[in-house]
């Protein structure tokens, strides 16, 4: 399973706010310098955590944003779902598919079996999990 580059983004801005300091904010511009990705689908990213209530925006000259949830109450399964559109790991998980095999195939069995254990991993885990290191990610944060 191979995440899209929205939700590895998303997980990015939580963990990068997450390390930092309570009360501090980030910005767009700082994080896409950070880790040398593109802004615009930051800015995207950004959009839909504050829609999920995991971010809280601030506008203005000083603004910027910062975690609003406790790391421990955010969980990456439930992230990773919302962050995520299309499940369909192969063709025949789409209602529509054409594949031949389809009747008698037992792939998509295994297949469905698979993803749904990678999602139970990462159901297992929480943002303060993932950020439990937060002295070595503020190093490489502020030395790139």
């Amino acid at each position: 399973m191979k995440l899209t580059t929205f939700t590895d983004y998303s997980l990015r801005v939580l963990i990068y706010v997450a390390s930092k300091p309570t009360g501090e904010l980030s910005t767009i511009d700082e994080i896409a310098q950070v880790y040398r990705i593109s802004r615009n689908h930051l800015t995207k990213s950004v959009h839909k955590l504050s829609k999920l209530g995991l971010i809280r925006t601030t506008r203005g000259r000083n603004g910027g944003f910062e975690i609003c949830k406790d790391p421990k109450q955010i969980n990456i399964g439930w992230v990773v779902r919302q962050t995520e559109e299309n499940w369909d790991v192969v063709e025949c998980f789409d209602p529509k598919n054409f594949c031949i095999l389809n009747p008698a195939c037992r792939l998509k069995g295994v297949l469905a079996r698979a993803l749904s254990a990678y999602l139970d991993v990462l159901d297992g885990v929480t943002l303060a999990d993932i950020t439990a290191n937060k002295r070595d990610l503020v190093g490489i944060f502020t030395t790139n």
